[in-house]
């Protein structure tokens, strides 16, 4: 089992009594309902293409290491960002135009 981490927020009333009714109509609970949800938005949010350069930015500028990179988009796109990343760097520019 994954290993877990306590989170508490704020949200509008209406917000949480909307997750409460979702959860009774499907057997579970708030927390259950609330994992689902913001596991479903960053899942859709990662393929969005200004989120995306954003990330990508973010990791360019050393803000975000390589594994978060690779939870946020994936392995695939993670690793296509490293290579460009590698490529960008100042020492591969001037490697190159020693060339």
């Amino acid at each position: 089992m994954r290993e877990k981490k306590r989170v508490e927020f704020q949200a509008p009333h209406q917000l949480v009594d909307r997750a409460d009714t979702l959860a009774t109509v499907f057997g579970s609970n708030r927390t259950e309902i609330l994992v689902t949800a913001l596991r479903e938005y960053l899942r859709e949010a990662a393929h969005d293409d200004e989120l995306e350069q954003e990330i990508a930015a973010a990791y360019y500028d050393d803000e975000i290491t390589s594994n978060q990179l690779t939870e946020l988009v994936g392995r695939e796109e993670a690793a296509n960002l490293r290579v460009l990343k590698e490529q960008l760097n100042d020492e591969y520019i001037d490697e190159i135009a020693d060339l």
